[in-house]
């Protein structure tokens, strides 16, 4: 059940039901209920959902990646991607194996993936600008509550994410009356 949260329940109305591709930006300060949001919207849909790690390195962040994908049903032979375009690769793999109507995907807290010289943002651009645009069943969302970096990196991109999220929503504190 959700409280105050009619805007945003719309708002995942609309981009599911829209028939096109969709890059959604869902960001806000910790403890808001950006994970649960997206989580119960999306019970069923989710074909793949991931969490960057706090404070932990590009390896380590990947290791988690992959294990991520292999709950999601990729077959448990695939080797742990050595960077982010053999993880991405992975993950296509993932979503071309799902019959889903809509393909909805969550990286959360993507800031804490993007590790230093780990070129985590330009293989997530080479994975939506080389594959997932293309395709009218992705819906493919971005959490994260640095909301400076969510804002530098993913909103005012200035390379292959520029002007590529389709919705972007703040998810803002419940208010005393909520």
């Amino acid at each position: 059940m959700f409280i105050g949260r009619e805007r945003e329940l719309d708002s995942l109305n609309a981009l599911y039901d829209s028939g096109k591709f969709e890059f959604v930006v869902l960001y806000g300060r910790r403890r808001v209920g950006k994970t649960f949001l997206v989580k119960e919207f999306f019970e069923d849909e989710l074909v793949f959902q991931t969490a960057g790690l706090a404070n932990e390195s590009m390896k380590r962040q990947i290791k988690s990646f992959h294990q991520d994908l292999i709950e999601c049903g990729l077959p448990r032979q695939e080797k742990q991607p050595k960077d982010w375009i053999e993880a991405f690769s992975l993950l296509r793999q993932l979503i071309k194996q799902s019959t889903a109507k809509r393909k909805v995907i969550l990286l959360d807290e993507l800031p804490w993936m993007d590790t230093p010289r780990s070129k985590f943002v330009s293989a997530l651009e080479h994975f939506w600008n080389g594959w997932c645009a293309a395709r009218k069943d992705i819906v493919l969302i971005v959490c994260g509550s640095a909301t400076s970096w969510m804002a530098k990196k993913v909103l005012r991109n200035k390379g292959g994410l520029f002007n590529r999220a389709s919705r972007t929503i703040f998810l803002e504190p419940f208010t005393l009356g909520q």
